[in-house]
């Protein structure tokens, strides 16, 4: 269990922590509610190839029907999210 929690800890910090300053204890949670939406629901994940790992919910797409692909900054701009507009 201490590998997994260190791994999570690490993650945050070179993804999240390292590159945002928190202001107080009211941002903080506020910052990580947003960055666990985008962790679970929109970041690419090896093992599930290149799903995210709530993408049962999502909608699965043929490359053939996308024109483009619009940019979403999240977690105050430091993560940018894609989506597909086709």
């Amino acid at each position: 269990m201490k590998a997994i929690c260190e791994r999570v800890i690490g993650t945050l910090c070179r993804e999240l922590l390292d590159r945002i300053l928190i202001l107080g204890e009211r941002h903080l949670p506020l910052v990580l509610r947003e960055y666990l939406i985008h962790y679970n629901g929109h970041r690419p994940c090896q093992s599930r190839h290149q799903r995210p790992p709530d993408s049962e919910t999502q909608p699965v797409r043929d490359g053939a029907e996308l024109r483009s692909v619009p940019r979403k900054p999240v977690v105050t701009g430091m993560i940018s999210e894609y989506r597909h507009a086709g």
